[in-house]
């Protein structure tokens, strides 16, 4: 398998080892997972050229033809550095809850596996689908550990981070499609390509509201005031 494939999808299978496993034995199993996802993202590090190409470690299929959407991984240094990171933390992450969660430890381990293999695909992906998708995919198990292992008012919390960010997603959503619809277009050719969608041609008007959409999506995400009311409430009652 690709090794960009590889770091993405592994904290998934690992993660349904880990579901299969006795209770008792799903936090050191989800430990061994994490730092086997880490190791296995090394030679992303060692393997990346500074001077090379923008994109390394490609990997570019045929997807859903009929909408140009290509199942299309590749990184640059930014998200090398922000994979290794996602990487390294986990483990920190499972060594953390060690003492802290009591009750259904191993749908938790396995929420937090699933949810690793989220944020490496968005780091990875350079088709617009696919990033969507990992995007929104972080959403579900994120709702699950404030939902289920959070604190008092973990439902509420749980509930608002997801509305919060469900609206800022469908904002990028929107945007998504314009932008796709404009490279039609302009080309006559439907590609969800981010590579491709950078060269495309856009007025100064069009630019604007496309950015002012993504940033707006992202700012609720991240989330930057006046959109950070959802932060307080999922970070006190998240899980530490």
């Amino acid at each position: 398998m690709p090794l960009l494939s590889l770091v993405t999808l592994l904290p998934i299978a690992l993660g349904i080892v880990v579901a299969a496993m006795p209770q008792s034995a799903s936090r050191m199993g989800a430990l061994v997972a994490s730092v086997v996802v880490f190791v296995a993202s090394i030679p992303l590090w060692t393997g990346f050229d500074p001077a090379g190409a923008e994109y390394q470690f490609v990997e570019d299929l045929e997807w859903i033809a009929q909408w140009g959407v290509r199942y299309h991984l590749g990184i640059d240094g930014i998200s090398l550095l922000m994979i290794m990171l996602t990487t390294l933390l986990m483990p920190v992450a499972v060594l953390a809850s060690f003492n802290y969660i009591k009750e259904s430890r191993r749908g938790y381990y396995v929420c937090l596996l699933f949810l690793e293999a989220s944020m490496i695909g968005v780091f990875a992906a350079l088709d617009l689908f696919a990033f969507y998708l990992f995007w929104e995919g972080m959403l579900i198990p994120m709702y699950f550990l404030i939902g289920i292992w959070g604190g008092p008012r973990r439902i509420y919390a749980a509930l608002k981070f997801f509305i919060y960010t469900m609206a800022g997603s469908v904002l990028m959503l929107v945007a998504i499609l314009w932008l796709v619809s404009a490279q039609h277009a302009a080309t006559g050719v439907w590609t969800f390509s981010l590579p491709a969608l950078y060269g495309g041609a856009l007025t100064a008007q069009a630019q604007f509201w496309l950015f002012a959409a993504f940033a707006l999506a992202f700012a609720v995400k991240v989330p930057l005031f006046p959109f950070h009311t959802w932060l307080p409430d999922a970070h006190v009652e998240a899980p530490t």
